[in-house]
């Protein structure tokens, strides 16, 4: 029988229907209850959504995020490749770094650094003669630098680690085969492909690195959470407030995570033959399909 003699009729799904129309629901109740809830107090957080003080904690907040999260990656790949080495003095030392950062909470790394002038009141570095104040060293910031520096970098050489143990091995035994070293065979041949696997966990650990950056409030450091506490201690606009923090850590994270996405698809080009449509691509696809005039041009 010729294939026009069936009749087609597409699988009906009444259970996708009624759960979207019900997740719908909720989400308008609860939208709505939001709103017309006084105790958010909207007119306050529009008052205080661009303040000087919650910019300048947004730029401290951005600032710490960067600077820890390069010290993190340059001692995950660096503490990474002491996890691989031959050597086991290397390999145990690069261990017990990632186990002792790993296994301690990072809000007390941020209070020990903080306090580190309780146990060294002068820091020498070993060199005869130099004796330097460790409270004017310590500042809260440079407390804040070390604490989250540190603990990324134990994250991000496993991440890594990772990447490097899923390019095949012969890559390396290639390489040595043609008299390439092996800190030209890492940096060359062995980290561009281990790209793939390292940059999304990376991309989550720098919007996880944004939101960590909170925790250097307890030690007095002015970011964006800091600063909306000191404002409410004086204006007692506790809720307020606290959603102007929030309502900026969802923009900058959302920003981050289109950078994220785009740097995804960059180095997903050498594993995949046909790579999905961004969504500007499809939206200009979709204007394309539907303009008349394009129809109407396809058509003659």
């Amino acid at each position: 029988m010729p294939a026009d003699a069936f009749t087609i009729v597409k699988a009906r799904h009444p259970g996708r229907w009624a759960s979207a129309i019900v997740i719908l629901i909720l989400a308008g109740m609860l939208a709505r209850s939001v709103m017309v809830n006084p105790n958010f107090g909207w007119a306050t957080v529009g008052a205080y959504i661009r303040d000087v003080s919650i910019v300048r904690g947004i730029m401290v907040t951005l600032e710490l995020t960067a600077i820890c999260m390069v010290i993190g990656i340059v001692l995950g790949v660096i503490v990474a490749v002491m996890r691989l080495s031959a050597n086991p003095v290397i390999r145990t030392a690069a261990f017990a770094y990632v186990n002792f950062f790993r296994g301690t909470p990072v809000l007390v790394q941020l209070l020990f650094w903080y306090n580190l002038a309780a146990l060294y009141p002068l820091i020498s570095f070993g060199i005869p003669g130099v004796a330097l104040d460790a409270n004017a060293i310590i500042t809260p910031m440079t407390a804040a630098i070390l604490g989250l520096g540190l603990n990324q970098g134990a994250y991000m050489s496993e991440i890594v680690r990772a990447g490097i143990l899923s390019v095949d091995h012969g890559q390396s035994e290639a390489a040595g085969a043609l008299g390439i070293n092996r800190l030209q065979t890492m940096r060359r041949i062995i980290l561009p492909q281990a790209m793939r696997v390292i940059i999304p966990p990376t991309g989550n650990e720098t919007i996880g690195m944004l939101k960590t950056t909170s925790l250097v409030s307890v030690i007095s450091v002015p970011e964006l959470l800091y600063s909306a506490q000191i404002i409410y201690a004086r204006t007692f606009e506790t809720i307020p407030l606290l959603l102007v923090a929030s309502i900026w850590y969802i923009v900058v994270t959302s920003v981050l995570s289109i950078g994220q996405y785009y740097l995804e698809r960059h180095y997903a080009r050498g594993g995949q033959r046909s790579l999905p449509l961004t969504p500007f691509q499809t939206l200009k696809r979709f204007v394309r399909v539907h303009d008349p005039l394009t129809r109407k041009g396809a058509v003659k």
